[in-house]
């Protein structure tokens, strides 16, 4: 499994030095490897017929001339619950243990399709994505894709081990408070969670439908950036670092153990080198994020499960029993202030931010922890995984996890958050291109290459 890039595979279909078919056909086989090893249950369904019906057709538009796109041909996984047509959409978990194949594809399946992509498989997640560690499914727990014997970080536990593995060069997962930026982090590959709504969510499992985005998880941040500028509906915007004002956050959750404050000096000085202004700031309403964030996720995730956990809640594993059991008699009016209060928080901590503050980004760590032993309490590592993550969840702004340079077996993930509002052009997000560009210069990608 030698990893690639998506740009190379993009290159090489492009020049026909590699049919589409060739390229799913080798993908098939690095996923035919990986049983008996202890990353078996990345996998959580394959279609291969459909995969190399798919790649054919891709190959058969190439030699007419007819290239779509830097996605056109693709291998791509997509995380388990994300419907895709003719795979049963299990979560995760026993609850859907015999749940039918899904009639139609989620409509960022439908994107993908239309971008050219060929869906491979279906990806391994912490059950129904309810927690931020990989350790809770029904097949096992995912296991660190160069160290099983630590866990990859979830829910998007299997899309990122394979992005990691080499296996793929792009993978869908979803993030409602860390689930993309998290195993990213953990697993030394990119994460994007892109503004809240700019990637559909039709025929995606709701965990909570306040916070549910769709999410991208890549090898390195210019694939990251081919890949979103690639997805029909979205422009993608070149921003130059030099002149960016970007906040270092500071105070509270915000100030993290000495290898990854190291980690931040290094990224900001990247950026200062870069003519970006970086300067301390505080977020004094961590604590009220925070503290809306499993009211309405909890109360959410509830109502969609409330039939099936009250008639047979031993189907669930034991960690997302007690989630659920926790919200139970939670009152609705408690749901009730909390949207309204996650609604105030977005607009006035946005405004604040952006216009008083006059900030184009934010920028931190993903999580205070590097990957922990597989054997670890899912409950005890549930705050560390997901605390750096939930605000900007919360606050429906793009969010890209890149490593930051040096380990990339036990690396430390920085997170770059972009602020700037409005639009420009059809179905573009400033924002995105602001936290990808500021993402690369932390990678030490070259600016000036375009990705589009």
């Amino acid at each position: 499994m030698d990893a690639v890039t998506l740009r190379d595979i993009t290159a090489a279909l492009a020049k026909g030095e590699l049919t589409a078919t060739e390229h799913v056909r080798q993908v098939l086989a690095d996923l035919d490897a990986l049983d008996g090893t202890p990353w078996s249950n990345l996998v959580a369904a394959r279609n291969d017929a459909a995969a190399l019906e798919s790649a054919a057709r891709a190959d058969a538009e190439l030699a007419a001339g007819n290239w779509i796109g830097p996605l056109h041909g693709v291998a791509v996984a997509v995380k388990d619950n994300i419907d895709v047509a003719g795979m049963p959409t299990r979560c995760g978990s026993n609850v859907l243990a015999d749940v039918a194949p899904a009639a139609q594809d989620a409509r960022i399946v439908e994107r993908l399709r239309e971008a050219g992509a060929v869906v491979v498989a279906k990806t391994h997640l912490h059950e129904f994505a309810y927690g931020p560690s990989g350790l809770v499914n029904a097949a096992g727990p995912a296991r660190h894709p160069h160290d099983p014997t630590r866990i990859t970080g979830g829910s998007s536990s299997g899309s990122a081990a394979l992005v990691a593995k080499g296996v793929v060069p792009l993978a869908l997962g979803t993030d409602t408070g860390c689930s993309v930026r998290t195993p990213a982090a953990l697993c030394g590959v990119v994460g994007l969670k892109p503004t809240f709504g700019a990637l559909p969510v039709d025929g995606v499992f709701p965990l909570s439908t306040t916070f549910d985005h769709v999410g991208l998880l890549a090898r390195d941040v210019l694939d990251a950036a081919l890949a979103w500028g690639a997805l029909p509906g979205i422009a993608h915007l070149r921003t130059p670092v030099s002149g960016l004002r970007v906040g270092r956050l500071r105070g509270g959750i915000w100030d993290v153990p000495a290898a990854f404050e190291s980690a931040l000096d290094d990224a900001c000085r990247t950026l200062s080198d870069l003519g970006a202004e970086v300067r301390d700031v505080t977020l004094p309403e961590t604590d009220d994020l925070l503290g809306v964030y499993p009211v309405v996720t909890g109360s959410e995730a509830y109502e969609t499960h409330q039939r099936w956990f009250e008639n047979d809640p031993d189907l669930y594993q034991p960690a997302t029993a007690a989630l659920l059991a926790a919200q139970r008699d939670r009152p609705a009016t408690d749901y009730v202030r909390a949207v309204r209060a996650a609604a105030r928080l977005r607009r006035d901590v946005l405004r604040r931010l952006r216009r008083d503050d006059g900030l184009d980004a934010l920028i931190t760590v993903t999580t205070p922890l590097r990957s922990a032993p597989l054997d670890s309490d899912p409950a005890a590592l549930r705050g560390p995984l997901l605390q750096m993550c939930i605000p900007f969840s919360v606050l429906g702004v793009p969010a890209v996890s890149v490593p930051a340079p040096g380990d990339r077996d036990l690396p430390i993930g920085v997170q770059v958050v972009g602020l700037t509002s409005g639009t420009s052009g059809h179905g573009s997000h400033p924002g995105e291109s602001t936290a990808l560009a500021l993402a690369m210069a932390v990678e030490g990608t070259d600016l000036l290459t375009d990705p589009s």
